[in-house]
């Protein structure tokens, strides 16, 4: 029952952090789908070079829209995916799971807007 009611708390946070975000996002974002993964998988971390005693919150899938050509029309939606378990892990107070999202969120978002993370970490979304 604890996890479910996790899982209905991580939920409400990231609906109220993607209510929340400007409208240019809400708009820019009608083609790329926000999922909710438990954990990041370790082949990914793997190509990432994120160590062992680190992890990943979100991840930006997709070809960022600076580098789009016409040849990328017709592929599948972008994706974001946000990963509950290290997030409920490292913020388990309600208010710094919320901020942390939404930092998650604005940093993926970022990436699909072509953002790099030096850029990414200037605007403080690191």
């Amino acid at each position: 029952m604890r996890d479910r009611t996790g899982q209905d708390e991580f939920s409400r946070a990231l609906r109220k952090a993607l209510s929340e975000l400007p409208p240019m996002f809400h708009e820019a974002l009608s083609n790329v789908a926000v999922v909710v993964e438990e954990w990041p998988p370790d082949d990914l971390l793997e190509e990432l070079g994120v160590p062992p005693d680190d992890t990943l919150y979100g991840f930006y899938h997709g070809v960022p829209l600076p580098e789009r050509s016409v040849q990328d029309s017709g592929l599948l939606p972008d994706k974001i995916s946000i990963f509950r378990g290290p997030l409920m892990e490292d913020f388990p107070a309600r208010t710094e799971l919320c901020r942390q999202i939404r930092i998650t969120l604005l940093h993926e978002i970022g990436h699909y807007f072509g953002m790099d993370e030096e850029e990414l970490s200037r605007l403080g979304y690191e």
